[in-house]
C-alpha cells in the first residue's frame, strides 16, 4: 500500500508519517508511507494524507504553488483513493476559509472555516478534549468510545457544516466540529498524529477503510 503524505511545506509532515507507519505496524499492514510533493507519486498513491498547520490562506497558497500537485491529488481522490486531512488539511476540504481574507477551499464539504467564538476562553483552543459521536456511525470511529480524548490546536473551525458530513464534535465553550467525512474523503480538526492511541486508532482505521 502506497500512502502519500502531501508535502507543501506546511509542517508536521514527519510526525504524520510516523503516526501512519506506527498505525500500519499495529495492524500488520504493509504500508509504504512517503512524504512527497511529486505529482506522479500522488497519482499512483493508494491513500492520500494532507497534514497542515498554520493559516488556511498560507496552506492553500503553498499547496497551489507546487506545480501539478493539487491537480494530481484532486484527480486521484476523484478516482476513489481514500483521503484524510489533518487540522488545516481538514479545513481545506471546506468551501472557503476566512483567515487572512477569503480563500477558496476544495469544496468537498459544506461550510466555511471561520474564527471560533469562545467567549472569555483562551485562543488558540489548545489541549486535550473529549470526542462526541454516535458509536458505530462511521468506520473511522471504530474501536473508539465517546469521551475519548484528542489533541487540538486551532483558532478557526468549521461553521455551517452539514450534519450528514460531521461525524464527531467536541466542546470548547460551544460545539466544535472535530471530524468530517463524505464519500472517500475524511478529516480531523485535531492532530490525530499527536493524539496518542486514540489518534493511532483513527489512522489505522483510515488505512483499512474501504469507502
Amino acid at each position: 500500500m502506497l500512502v502519500a503524505v502531501i508535502d507543501y511545506q506546511s509542517g508536521n509532515l514527519a510526525s504524520a508519517a510516523r503516526g501512519l507507519a506506527v498505525a500500519a505496524a499495529q495492524r500488520g499492514i504493509k504500508a509504504n508511507v512517503q512524504i512527497t510533493s511529486d505529482p506522479d507519486l500522488v497519482a499512483r498513491a493508494d491513500r492520500i494524507v494532507l497534514p497542515g498547520q498554520g493559516a488556511f490562506a498560507d496552506c492553500a497558497k503553498g499547496l497551489a504553488s507546487v506545480s501539478g500537485l493539487e491537480e494530481a491529488m484532486f484527480k486521484r481522490v476523484a478516482q476513489g483513493a481514500p483521503f484524510f486531512g489533518i487540522c488545516v488539511g481538514m479545513q481545506l476540504m471546506a468551501e472557503r476559509g476566512l483567515e487572512h481574507g477569503v480563500t477558496p477551499g476544495f469544496g468537498w464539504i459544506k461550510g466555511e472555516i471561520a474564527p471560533m467564538e469562545v467567549g472569555n476562553a483562551r485562543l488558540p483552543h489548545m489541549g486535550w478534549n473529549e470526542l462526541r459521536f454516535i458509536p458505530g456511525s462511521h468506520p473511522l470511529l471504530a474501536g473508539l468510545v465517546p469521551g475519548d480524548h484528542a489533541y487540538f490546536v486551532h483558532s478557526y473551525a468549521l461553521k455551517g457544516g452539514s450534519v450528514d458530513q460531521i461525524i464527531a464534535t467536541t466542546d470548547y465553550e460551544g460545539e466544535v466540529v472535530a471530524m468530517v467525512a463524505t464519500g472517500n474523503m475524511a478529516g480531523t480538526q485535531f492532530h490525530s498524529e499527536k493524539s496518542q492511541q486514540v489518534g493511532l486508532q483513527i489512522l489505522g482505521n483510515f488505512l483499512t477503510w474501504e469507502p
